[in-house]
């Protein structure tokens, strides 16, 4: 956040200095409002960069088998061209390479899921789906596991048909 920051002074001063640059070009027939709106430009532009590139370069960064389940795109009346071009403000990745199963269960698998926000910190949590019951459950407190692979004091939610991040996770 604080890069981000530093990113958008630096380019409304760029834009200033461009402005300034054309208006020493010009002989000084520029209006002075000129050099502030430039700035005001600049960073506005640099602020509306920075949300749709967040998405890109944080799926980048991701480490190998961990994939991308679910994304949420954000609209709002405060930036009227996200009612044309909608950015992504948060996603759910989901940790297939470490997913996990019980012999006697084969129908369950644990994953780690972890939820990416534009301006919150990254978590994890381990979730537990049931794929032949379309369920899952949170695995934060309480739960147990026996050793037949069962799940007590698990609080399992049905999960709606098509949910992505259960679709990815019964399919490794």
């Amino acid at each position: 956040m604080f890069v981000e920051l530093i990113a958008t002074i630096f380019a409304g001063i760029a834009c200033a200095g461009l402005a300034m640059l054309l208006n020493i070009m010009t002989g000084r027939r520029l209006p002075k409002w000129v050099m502030p709106v430039a700035a005001g430009a600049g960073m506005i532009g640099m602020t509306i960069s920075n949300e749709y590139t967040w998405f890109g370069h944080t799926a980048e960064r991701l480490p190998k088998g961990v994939e991308i389940a679910m994304t949420v795109d954000e609209q709002g009346w405060l930036r009227p061209w996200t009612q044309v071009w909608p950015y992504t403000k948060r996603f759910v990745a989901v940790d297939t390479g470490t997913a996990r199963k019980h012999p006697d269960l084969p129908e369950q698998r644990l994953a780690d899921i972890y939820f990416f926000g534009r301006w919150s910190p990254v978590n994890q949590a381990p979730m537990l789906f049931d794929c032949g019951q379309a369920r899952s459950a949170l695995l934060i407190d309480g739960a147990e596991f026996a050793a037949d692979g069962t799940v007590s004091n698990a609080e399992w939610e049905g999960v709606p048909e098509g949910d992505p991040i259960l679709q990815m996770v019964c399919e490794t």
